[in-house]
């Protein structure tokens, strides 16, 4: 059964100047709005073409490469933007990676060594955000935490549907405060996540108990 470490149960919250700090170069385009679209089982094709893309051009610097955010999740609305989850040893090594990621067309946009190495590159369309993350990187196990509750918890799946559009309404004049302010229904999921981790881990132990 799972224990996750406190760096992985304490979500780390960006600011504003810190995503400006992080640029490099122009915005994407798709930072400019919000549009929310019905999910579309094309979704699902479209990454596993990314990570076959991927896998060839890094080999085995590649450890692994998820589908996460709202597109990875079955029924559940979303930006048409697929999220990849990137993970190889070091991403400080920027010429062990870069060179081949360019060669396939995506462009570096943000770095955050702050945020456990993270840095982010979009494809040529801007239709995928791949995020790059060192092997040790807490936030894809999160991430993929995430993913995996919504898949198999509706009432959360809808929460989080209704609260990107309504934010999505609220923030149209400011699109780039749209990510910041899911931050509190985001954290309230998580909550239950960890709670429900915790509620597994001492039924556990009970039953250890009375046997």
């Amino acid at each position: 059964m799972a224990e996750y470490p406190q760096d992985v149960v304490q979500r780390f919250h960006g600011t504003p100047e810190q995503v400006d700090a992080g640029l490099v170069g122009e915005p994407p385009r798709t930072w400019g709005s919000v549009v929310i679209e019905e999910y579309d089982p094309t979704w699902a094709q479209r990454f596993a073409a990314v990570q076959a893309s991927l896998t060839t051009a890094l080999g085995e610097l590649v450890i692994g490469v998820e589908h996460v955010g709202s597109t990875a999740v079955p029924g559940l609305a979303a930006k048409p933007v697929i999220d990849v989850d990137l993970m190889i040893e070091d991403t400080a090594e920027e010429p062990t990676y870069l060179p081949a990621l360019d060669r396939l067309g995506y462009r570096l946009v943000l770095r955050e060594p702050w945020w456990h190495g993270h840095r982010m590159l979009v494809s040529p369309a801007e239709d995928v955000n791949l995020h790059v993350w060192p092997r040790a990187a807490p936030e894809p196990v999160r991430h993929r935490l995430f993913r995996d509750w919504l898949r198999s918890h509706p009432q959360d799946r809808e929460l989080y549907a209704a609260t990107k559009r309504r934010l999505a309404r609220d923030t149209a004049q400011r699109p780039r405060d749209y990510s910041l302010a899911k931050n509190p229904v985001i954290d309230e999921i998580y909550a239950r996540i960890f709670a429900s981790e915790e509620q597994l881990k001492m039924r556990a132990s009970e039953e250890a108990w009375t046997r």
